[in-house]
């Protein structure tokens, strides 16, 4: 019966045009889990017991709060569900996590360890190299990138159609990302496959989000850029982060340089207001190096 529920909370979450992706994968999760200890309706006691087998505070918290909301639309058709309270695992509080920016050498590191999954010879390694080449290069969201199509890649970049906020932009493509495209094409398109996606596992079809990030912390603890099981460290997203922070090291330090620097970069990373570009910027020796030298210069008399 639970299972049956879920279907159709999923199904109801789609066609408000919502993805429910990590959502979707954590309610399987705990209906299992419930079903296995023979629970026809959602339990408290059974949801408390379930989210404290994750790792850490965070996680707990998360699970607890995501099937709360799904018992809150269960409870509503049958009284017979159960809501948790909100608070049950204690009360959290919003942090933003720090983001980790990557060198170049532990993104080619990352790459490089990429292209020694197994099988060897297949479509796999080829196929994560590219993501996270095409991640680092660009600054998409993974959710954009294993979206893309083959029509997608066009003579002036890439069309982002499959974005957060529903708007398609245009990415446009550095030379050597041009050119690890082209190459990656020229094996992947001879490839038996009825699927017309830009990037393929060996199933066929594109990965899934969840797969993409389970390879990517396992090749993150491989390089020794995450402890073990549980243990925070970079995430795949930070990769986005670094981009940003990246380009704008690169800017010259010119004030009105930089605010239209800010402006272009806002709208090639897709955002929907400037202000959510401010939040992908983090401090760098480089970064602070420029801001002290601006400041000498405005103590200085000159401009900043």
């Amino acid at each position: 019966m639970l299972t049956d529920d879920l279907v159709r909370h999923v199904e109801l979450h789609y066609a408000l045009g919502f993805k429910f992706r990590a959502q979707r994968s954590l309610l399987r999760n705990y209906v299992a889990f419930a079903e296995l200890h023979g629970d026809q309706f959602i339990r408290t006691e059974r949801v408390l017991a379930w989210a404290v087998l994750a790792p850490s505070p965070e996680q707990r918290r998360n699970r607890l709060l995501n099937v709360r909301r799904f018992a809150i639309a269960m409870h509503a058709e049958d009284p017979r569900h159960e809501v948790p309270a909100a608070e049950a695992l204690g009360r959290g509080l919003f942090r933003r996590k720090l983001p980790y920016i990557y060198t170049a050498d532990e993104i080619q590191r990352l790459m490089a360890a990429a292209a020694s999954l197994p099988p060897a010879g297949s479509i796999r390694p080829l196929t994560y190299v590219m993501l996270f080449g095409l991640l680092a290069a660009t600054g998409m969201r993974i959710s954009e990138a294993l979206t893309l199509r083959l029509a997608d890649l066009t003579e002036d970049g890439l069309i982002v159609s499959k974005t957060k906020f529903k708007k398609s932009r245009l990415i446009p493509l550095h030379s050597t990302t041009r050119k690890a495209l082209d190459k990656y094409l020229s094996t992947r398109l001879r490839l038996a496959t009825r699927s017309d996606a830009l990037l393929i596992a060996n199933t066929g079809g594109p990965p899934s989000y969840e797969i993409a990030a389970q390879v990517f912390r396992q090749l993150s603890r491989q390089i020794g850029l995450r402890g073990g099981r549980g243990q925070p460290g970079p995430r795949i997203h930070d990769l986005r982060h670094s981009f940003a922070v990246r380009s704008l090291e690169g800017c010259p330090c010119d004030q009105d340089a930089i605010s239209r620097h800010i402006l272009a970069l806002s709208t090639y990373l897709g955002h929907a207001h400037v202000t959510d570009t401010y939040w992908y910027l983090q401090a760098t020796p480089t970064l602070m190096g420029q801001i002290a030298a601006a400041g000498e210069a405005l103590q200085r008399g000159g401009a900043a």
